[in-house]
């Protein structure tokens, strides 16, 4: 159910990915409007949103609200080294297996939380809205899926790594896949939404109180659990 979105974003990253590593455009260049690059290559604009968040948030790009010359995208980087790596990265992720995704998702979160719980939650503003977002249980699996995602994503942007956030922004693809796969698979999936509200607002908790063992230990229970949970549901 998130494979036509998540082939979207691709598309958006592949061609702007392209035209920098080729030379087309480069720094000080603007890229076309969010209006024009979803129509030229078939996409929505919340998929062209979503790449130009990832590209920010790796340095390449800085936007700009309103109108006028400071609007829109424009390139301040070029995807060189590390950077190019990470850009391959999203391109690669829907071929990983999911073992390695959860392994990578452990290591990166795990670290996310303990860090956070060392400021007792400073700065979770975002965490919180869509922790709020996600307990109305009006929300179709889908919507489900992808706010799950995102809060996951902005635990990440709190703790204010930029190589742990690009890195998560790589992967998010493969987990909503894998998150999806297992909301077809659970015959209970209400009952496992409200499991998993339960353990976010958990985990929250625990980073509030400054507990980074604890939280550390219950986001490793909580991606362990789904995996597990998702896997159990096929044999």
């Amino acid at each position: 159910m998130t494979d036509a979105p998540a082939k979207a974003w691709r598309v958006v990253l592949d061609r702007i990915e392209g035209d920098l590593m080729s030379g087309r455009v480069g720094p000080g260049d603007r890229l076309p409007s969010e209006r024009e690059l979803a129509t030229t290559l078939g996409v929505g604009r919340s998929s062209v949103r979503e790449a130009l968040r990832v590209l920010e948030v790796m340095g390449l790009i800085r936007t700009g609200t309103g109108s006028g010359p400071s609007a829109g995208a424009i390139i301040i980087g070029t995807p060189t080294g590390g950077m190019s790596a990470l850009l391959r990265l999203q391109m690669a992720a829907q071929s990983f297996a999911i073992e390695d995704v959860v392994h990578t998702r452990i290591a990166l979160e795990s670290a996310v939380v303990a860090e956070l719980a060392q400021s007792e939650g400073a700065g979770l503003d975002e965490v919180r809205r869509v922790l709020a977002a996600m307990d109305d249980e009006s929300l179709t699996p889908a919507e489900f899926v992808a706010l799950d995602a995102q809060l996951h994503l902005a635990l990440a942007e709190a703790a204010g790594n930029g190589v742990t956030v690009a890195m998560m922004g790589g992967l998010r693809d493969a987990i909503e896949s894998y998150v999806a796969r297992g909301v077809r698979r659970i015959a209970d999936w209400e009952g496992a939404a409200a499991r998993l509200r339960q353990e976010h607002h958990h985990i929250v908790d625990l980073i509030g109180q400054g507990d980074a063992d604890a939280a550390r230990a219950a986001v490793t229970d909580h991606i362990r659990g789904y995996y597990a949970q998702m896997s159990a549901s096929t044999a």
